[in-house]
């Protein structure tokens, strides 16, 4: 076998367990399309860091975790930053974890490698009294679809789900009679939210005009918010919504910078600040961990900060 074969088969040997680890990732954890891209991505550039690092006959169970630091060293002096890092480390650590289960390693060398040190930044997010005004606003008249936006709106900020989630949600998913709706999280786990009034009366007015464009269209749909032109499955996407919302929220005296992410974490803060146990926000928001959940107390306690510095005289 010629040195380039070998190093070709030897590489695609490392790169079938990279494969054979997001397959598993696809298939049995339900992992999303967004998250399988960027593990390939991470993974794909380690592997080849690696076959170009140690040559064509380099095995898994040989790298050691200062090979790993290393990897993550070439990545600073691409200019990438501490996050970039710390996405690529969290692939490399899930993957070695597999590994390691596999008995391809006897032990995982990333878990050895301490995660880049982020700089703490929580999102602002928008006061209550600003969040009514925008939600209880006219919807623009010249948008595609206003009464869909409304409940966009209503679901995002009134239910605190992610967005991946939102489109998501099929017109089986409202459960009218319980007051809920079904929405399937990270991993595909499923959770029920309270259907709030504000919300259950945008979907009311949404609704026939649903069936009636449908109607008019001679078309089905399983999902419950249809893109205008209801192509292919009709089913709107994640990108569409960032751009109403990001509309919605110009047009109603909101910062640009307001996406859908945004009017979750207002869920979650303005939960907390009206009183809510800590818990009840996890379980809402869909937190598998507490921990997660805890960054919305730095956040109400930032916010009070911020009005205190700016409005007490000993502040000054």
């Amino acid at each position: 076998m010629s040195g380039s074969t070998e190093k070709t088969a030897t590489r695609s040997k490392i790169i079938k367990l990279a494969d054979e680890f997001l397959a598993t990732l696809s298939r049995e954890r339900g992992a999303s399309p967004h998250t399988l891209r960027a593990y390939e991505r991470e993974l794909h550039s380690f592997t080849a860091y690696l076959v170009q690092t140690f040559g064509a006959g380099v095995e898994v169970k040989r790298i050691e975790h200062q090979h790993i630091r290393a990897y993550l060293g070439t990545l600073y002096e691409k200019g990438l930053s501490k996050a970039s890092a710390a996405r690529s480390l969290a692939a490399i650590r899930s993957w070695f974890k597999w590994l390691a289960k596999g008995g391809y390693v006897e032990q995982s060398p990333a878990a050895l490698v301490a995660t880049p040190k982020l700089p703490k930044h929580l999102p602002r997010v928008p006061t209550i009294e600003q969040m009514n005004r925008a939600v209880d606003g006219a919807m623009d008249e010249s948008a595609a679809w206003p009464e869909r936006d409304r409940v966009i709106f209503e679901l995002l900020y009134g239910c605190g789900i992610r967005n991946a989630e939102l489109v998501g949600i099929d017109l089986k998913d409202i459960h009218w009679a319980n007051e809920a709706i079904l929405v399937r999280g990270k991993g595909r786990k499923e959770r029920y939210v309270p259907l709030g009034d504000a919300a259950a009366q945008a979907l009311r007015s949404y609704l026939p005009l649903r069936e009636t464009r449908l109607l008019a269209a001679g078309k089905q749909a399983e999902a419950l918010l249809l893109s205008a032109r209801l192509r292919g499955n009709g089913r709107l996407t994640t990108r569409s919504v960032g751009r109403i919302v990001k509309a919605l929220a110009i047009a109603n005296g909101l910062p640009a910078e307001v996406h859908p992410h945004t009017l979750r974490h207002a869920f979650g803060t303005h939960m907390l600040e009206e009183g809510a146990d800590l818990r009840a926000i996890q379980e809402l928001l869909g937190h598998e961990r507490l921990s997660t959940t805890q960054r919305y107390t730095q956040l109400a306690v930032g916010q009070v900060a911020e009005v205190y510095d700016r409005t007490h005289p000993r502040a000054k």
